[in-house]
């Protein structure tokens, strides 16, 4: 009888533990990833905003153009950045969006990867909101 009630305690534990675990991986995969600027942690790049991540950007400004697969952005200092994106790319509003959401002259905030070219492929574009206001 002893042997029964430690065999069902360990059963148990190993059912709760795996649920625990299972229920947090599941919770990862409902909101969307943000990478780099949002932590308030980490270095700043040279528009002042700060990077988190070494290797991730935060581009912040006025969409110029879009093609298929990227985006030009116009930033505060006048210059502007060429963003590319993918399927994989949220992009956000106040709902999820999708590329036909990225339209001529909406405030963007794109976050993503600097690659070698100075470009940056987006992990997440936010579209809609005046960003232009939070520094």
């Amino acid at each position: 009888m002893k042997k029964n009630n430690i065999i069902f305690i360990v059963v148990s534990i190993i059912v709760v533990a795996g649920s625990f675990f299972g229920g947090i991986q599941y919770q990862k995969t409902k909101y969307p990833k943000f990478s780099g600027g949002l932590s308030g942690m980490g270095e700043r790049n040279q528009m002042g905003q700060r990077n988190g991540n070494v290797g991730m950007s935060q581009v912040r400004g006025t969409l110029l153009n879009k093609d298929e697969n990227s985006i030009t952005v116009k930033l505060q200092d006048s210059s502007s950045k060429i963003v590319l994106f993918t399927d994989s790319t949220l992009i956000n509003k106040t709902e999820k969006g999708t590329k036909d959401d990225l339209k001529e002259g909406e405030e963007i905030s794109v976050f993503g990867k600097t690659n070698s070219d100075g470009s940056v492929t987006a992990e997440n574009i936010q579209v809609g909101f005046n960003i232009m206001r939070n520094n």
